[in-house]
């Protein structure tokens, strides 16, 4: 084994240091990334031009590429009708509910990234789940894993296939071809099914989806409260409020209530606008108000400011559906809103929405102003769809658990469905050909994706997870100053010297271990990036395939099943499912070894050691 060196040294502990501050969580990931980005040229380990390589790799591109077509999917409403295929077929029967699920899912998540089917997906179980009456625990963990599994199936299914091919090629050997993985993975896909039919049981029931109807406005309305804290109250011309802006107005109450909407009328047409600051009142408009406490006395309110209370019938809310939207949206652990207060989000007013109800645990919270928002919360919003339509392109912040049926004639744009579904096939159709680079195929769908209008250029901007490029590109100068330093060469004879004589199986299989366990401390993107080199040197080291070894990497990678913070998929789902981590160990550690023993048979017979 080769002595540690002064750069060595340097590397690994900015590698540790690194590492650490991914398991603190603060700063976040991606800013630990343009750290490294920074010290490792500034200390010499790599240049200037290395630590920039990141930008101009292909597969950077790539990866930005299927986040846009997976956008493109969900603006068309492909998605949607996915979820309703799924409940035609499925019926109420759990089982065969979750097989399907689960095929569908890693059938999408092998030509997507995991994470955007997941967050596709979620609010589509939940939505199937109600309509069933079937628990939404005993389907968003099965889910969840599907997902993970699905990056084992192609190529492009996950980031770290991406960057494991690449690392090949780096080192001066054949990248992976778009179908290498699927055997593997659909072997690895199928005992998952089989073993979930069964773990499932483990989940319990929690709190099962209960109602059979799809959600309305209506729904929500009566479930967080809303005709009991919601008056309409129209201005009289000798109220103190006309002629001024809604943000001069004394209606906050000191956190009492809000104005969220505004009915007014001209000669010819009545609009429902969403209250903003700058909103000038006029005489005869209507002030949709909330307030937090269902005891106001809004009759006292109504006299001192001359508003008139009108009538609120009970399908008031879903009768302004086309002009006010609605949402339920779920606070994610890595959200900026976690801990903030819940009337005062500028990245929700931004979108010019607002909070009309928090659901946390069994109830709905009747003091806003004073509350705090907290992981696992749901907040039912408000405002126009065109905001909602767009929180839901970033939702990086909330995750959108549900859109109520009055959106089905509100789906961007749903004529241009064909068109996506087009766009997709062309990308599979030259990724499995291999006619022109991947990267070329990714931009040819985006393209196409634009010239039928299926993605706004906008939008297409907001669906890049900028989060997830960075932290790719920002580690990428990790595995070229481990190489430079013989970092690479060092891991590769410790594991080496670990499994002793043990065989080209058990150190394969060894390596699998040891990629999983990063894969928990780190993101699979970071754990392919450092581990990818690692399984290279330590094939060269044996005279084995280096295929074998980067193979064992690249499925590792996605199989760190029993941990809910490992990839952001299983963030999400563990928060909609509300699951605990001992739960996750318990249904993820019998797969990931049942994916280690998969790995350990298949890729010997499929690259001959």
């Amino acid at each position: 084994m080769q002595p540690v060196t002064a750069d060595l040294a340097i590397v690994l502990a900015m590698l540790g240091g690194a590492i650490a501050l991914f398991l603190a969580g603060r700063p976040r990931a991606d800013a630990v990334a343009l750290l490294v980005l920074l010290l490792l040229p500034l200390s010499g380990q790599v240049t200037l031009r290395e630590a920039l390589e990141g930008f101009s790799n292909p597969n950077i591109i790539l990866i930005a590429c299927l986040f846009v077509i997976g956008e493109g999917l969900v603006r068309t409403g492909v998605a949607q009708k996915v979820g309703d295929w799924l409940l035609h077929h499925a019926g109420t029967s759990e089982s065969r509910l979750m097989i399907m699920l689960m095929a569908v899912v890693g059938l999408m998540g092998s030509i997507m990234s995991s994470s955007a089917v997941v967050a596709v997906f979620i609010p589509i179980v939940l939505r199937i789940c109600r309509q069933s009456a079937i628990s939404s625990r005993k389907i968003l963990m099965p889910m969840g894993m599907a997902a993970a599994s699905s990056g084992m199936l192609t190529l492009v299914a996950t980031t770290p296939n991406l960057i494991i091919s690449s690392a090949l090629v780096y080192s001066g050997y054949k990248g992976f071809y778009f179908f290498d993985f699927t055997p593997i993975g659909v072997a690895i896909m199928a005992a998952g099914i089989v073993y979930m039919l069964a773990a499932r049981h483990l989940l319990g029931e929690g709190r099962a989806a209960s109602a059979r109807s799809r959600p309305s406005i209506g729904n929500w309305a009566a479930r967080y409260g809303l005709y009991e804290r919601t008056h309409r109250l129209r201005v009289e011309r000798g109220s103190e409020l006309v002629g001024r802006r809604l943000g001069a107005c004394s209606l906050d109450l000191e956190g009492e209530g809000r104005v969220v909407a505004i009915e007014r009328s001209s000669r010819f047409a009545r609009a429902v606008l969403h209250a903003t600051p700058d909103h000038v009142v006029d005489a005869g408009d209507i002030l949709l108000f909330n307030v937090d406490d269902k005891a106001f006395d809004i009759e006292s309110f109504c006299a001192r400011l001359e508003l008139e209370r009108l009538a609120m019938s009970a399908a008031y809310f879903s009768d302004q559906a086309r002009d006010v939207g609605m949402v339920e949206v779920i606070v994610p652990p890595e959200s900026h809103l976690v801990n903030t207060p819940v009337m005062n989000s500028a990245a929700l007013a931004q979108h010019g929405l607002s909070v009309m109800g928090v659901w946390r645990g069994s109830k709905a919270l009747d003091r806003l102003h004073d509350a705090k928002l907290r992981v696992g919360d749901t907040m039912l919003l408000v405002g126009p769809w065109k905001g909602i339509f767009s929180l839901q392109s970033e939702e990086h912040d909330v995750v959108s658990l549900a859109l109520p049926i009055e959106t089905d004639a509100l789906v961007p744009v749903p004529e241009k469905a064909l068109h996506a579904l087009f766009s997709l096939g062309v990308v599979v159709l030259l990724l499995l050909t291999d006619w022109v680079p991947n990267v070329m195929a990714g931009l040819i769908g985006c393209m196409l994706m634009g010239l039928f209008g299926s993605i706004t250029l906008d939008a297409a901007y907001r669906a890049i997870n900028w989060r997830v490029l960075i932290l790719i590109i920002g580690m990428l100068p990790f595995s070229i100053a481990l190489r430079h330093s013989g970092g690479i060469d060092l891991a590769a004879d410790m594991l080496l010297d670990l499994a002793g004589s043990w065989g080209l199986y058990a150190q394969l299989g060894l390596l699998f271990l040891a990629t999983i366990v990063l894969g928990i401390a780190i993101s699979g993107t970071a754990t392919a990036v450092l581990m990818g080199p690692v399984a290279i040197s330590m094939a060269q080291e044996l005279n084995a395939s280096p295929h074998a070894f980067a193979m064992a990497v690249a499925i590792a990678a996605s199989a760190a099943f029993m941990s809910p913070v490992s990839t952001p998929a299983n963030a999400l789902v563990s928060v909609a499912g509300g699951y605990k981590f001992s739960e996750y160990l318990k249904i993820g550690t019998p797969l990931m070894l049942m994916a280690l023993a998969v790995s350990v048979v298949l890729i010997p017979w499929l690259f001959p050691l």
